[in-house]
């Protein structure tokens, strides 16, 4: 994934551009050939300090319940499926975002290959029923978002069993069928019930089977905990979980019903959280809850209250420092009396008293040409990403969902490309996860038959997530995301497809929670 040019001479930081003595020439192989042809270039002649890049994750939901962005409709074929996927994967990445955060589990379903849940309906039309020819959607979406320098975030439902959109049978293996008394019907769904522990310890494994078996960057849950409120057959409104609560009850337990409830759902985050970091330290949780906690917090806001109405008190979360990134939904305008997007967004982030990452979310769908009074213009969101900017603790953004990137209402995606993601970003790091920076890498250019290869080679005990490679061509630094298995690329690859071979090439090794190495740059051939 290529990014803009940049002149020699912009002020660098210090961790990206402290060019390493060691390691600038690739040691001779004691194989004939190919052979290492490039010279160290030092810190100390300019020409060869490539240009720092901005810390800020650029995130976009791709939603497969109903259909929403991906796939596009229930039961097309393998090769349409991949090919959507791709398409949007190329969208995302020439947008300038970093971070895709992949629907995987709309309702107690999956898509992916999972022993624990069926195959989802919206991938082939049938709960249960495998895609054919057989792929997985998940290992597809972490390979290519990788390849394109994109991380992929694994996005979990917790607690829904089953949306009004999906019109089939479920399939035998679906919690709803192997055990029924742990999921309600609660108006047009059905919704797995949190006071049970059943449902809390299947969520937890769902999830971390995921993180197990593919590499993901990130976990993630949407804003659905209890159900948003809806009338059932008898008029009552109330979650049918009087089992549930009377089994606490006879256990000794001592809360009211909405405490209890908000219980249940903080343990369910508590767990998730310190499970995923003892699988892999390395993989970021984040929530994105409803975006309000509470009307008059701060005092001018009103609205729907998250912690009476869906027993999520998202702010102790954040306070208790249960996640690593929080993505509040601010899906109101930048002016909206009583919801006004900069003020919620500084209420957050004093509350983030354990430092972690406030992403907030875009409702970038809601952007289009129409005379709705509901409808924005592309010039709202712009805005939005630069109040997010410019409110110190805040450093990047979530959009729903990839359908505005790819439809492009009102030239949204192309007016964030070209005013606010034209100059491209590093996903910030993340100290409390591990702070020690990576040793710099050695690099080389083999010469070949023609094809010419960048040879890349980690040092110490780092894995490397991603090579940064920054090559200058005259006056102009190109940068490009490699993804860190890689050890060779052609240099026809490099400087974004110009015929004009690169002059100097610098790389900088990033590790998997952000932390960069001393940059090592060369001169070629």
């Amino acid at each position: 994934m290529w990014w803009n040019n940049q002149r020699v001479g912009a002020v660098c930081a210090a961790v990206l551009c402290a060019v390493s003595a060691s390691g600038a020439f690739a040691q001779p192989r004691a194989k004939p050939a190919p052979q290492n042809s490039a010279m160290r270039c030092p810190a100390s002649e300019a020409d060869c300090v490539p240009p720092s890049l901005r810390r800020e994750f650029r995130g976009v939901w791709v939603a497969s319940v109903s259909n929403i962005d991906w796939p596009s409709r229930k039961g097309l074929s393998t090769a349409e499926q991949q090919q959507e996927l791709l398409v949007m994967l190329d969208r995302a990445a020439a947008s300038g975002l970093n971070a895709v955060v992949f629907q995987v589990r709309p309702a107690g379903d999956a898509l992916y290959a999972s022993n624990l849940e069926p195959w989802s309906e919206y991938l082939t039309g049938k709960q249960g029923q495998a895609p054919d020819p057989l792929w997985d959607p998940l290992a597809f979406a972490v390979k290519e978002s990788h390849a394109r320098g994109l991380e992929l975030h694994a996005w979990f439902n917790p607690y829904r069993a089953k949306h009004p959109s999906a019109k089939g049978p479920l399939a035998k293996s679906h919690m709803a069928r192997r055990r029924p008394e742990l999921v309600k019907s609660y108006g047009t769904h059905l919704w797995m019930d949190p006071g049970e522990p059943a449902v809390r310890a299947q969520t937890v494994k769902v999830v971390l089977d995921v993180v197990k078996r593919y590499d993901v960057d990130g976990v993630h849950l949407d804003d659905y905990f209890y159900p948003y409120k809806e009338k059932r057959a008898n008029g009552s409104t109330e979650f049918p979980d009087n089992a549930s609560y009377k089994r606490y009850q006879k256990k000794g337990g001592a809360l009211d019903r909405d405490d209890w409830r908000r219980q249940n759902v903080d343990q369910l985050i508590e767990d998730l959280h310190a499970q995923v970091a003892k699988l892999k330290p390395w993989v970021k949780f984040g929530i994105s809850p409803f975006g309000i906690w509470r009307p008059g917090n701060p005092e001018t806001v009103v609205g729907f209250d998250a912690y009476t109405q869906l027993y999520a008190d998202s702010r102790k979360w954040l306070r208790e420092g249960w996640v690593d990134y929080f993505t509040p939904q601010l899906y109101w305008a930048i002016d909206k009396q009583g919801q006004r997007y900069p003020e919620l967004l500084q209420w957050w982030v004093d509350q983030n008293v354990q430092q972690r990452h406030m992403w907030p979310g875009n409702y970038t769908s809601r952007v289009s040409t129409s005379a709705s009074a509901s409808a924005w213009r592309r010039d709202e969101l712009v805005a939005q990403v630069r109040a997010t900017r410019e409110q110190p603790g805040s450093t990047g953004n979530v959009h729903f969902s990839a359908r505005a990137f790819l439809d492009n209402p009102d030239s949204v995606a192309t007016a964030l490309a070209q005013q606010v993601y034209a100059e491209r970003a590093l996903i910030p790091a993340s100290p409390w996860m591990g702070s020690e920076a990576p040793s710099a890498p050695t690099v080389g250019v083999d010469k070949g038959d023609g094809d010419d290869r960048l040879a890349l080679t980690p040092t110490g005990k780092s894995v490397v997530r991603w090579w940064l490679v920054q090559t200058r061509t005259g006056a102009t630094w190109q940068s490009q995301l490699v993804d860190g298995a890689r050890r060779k690329v052609p240099l026809r690859e490099l400087g974004g497809g110009s015929v004009i071979p690169a002059e100097v090439i610098a790389v900088t090794a990033i590790d998997r929670v952000g932390n960069a190495s001393p940059t090592v740059a060369v001169r070629t051939p």
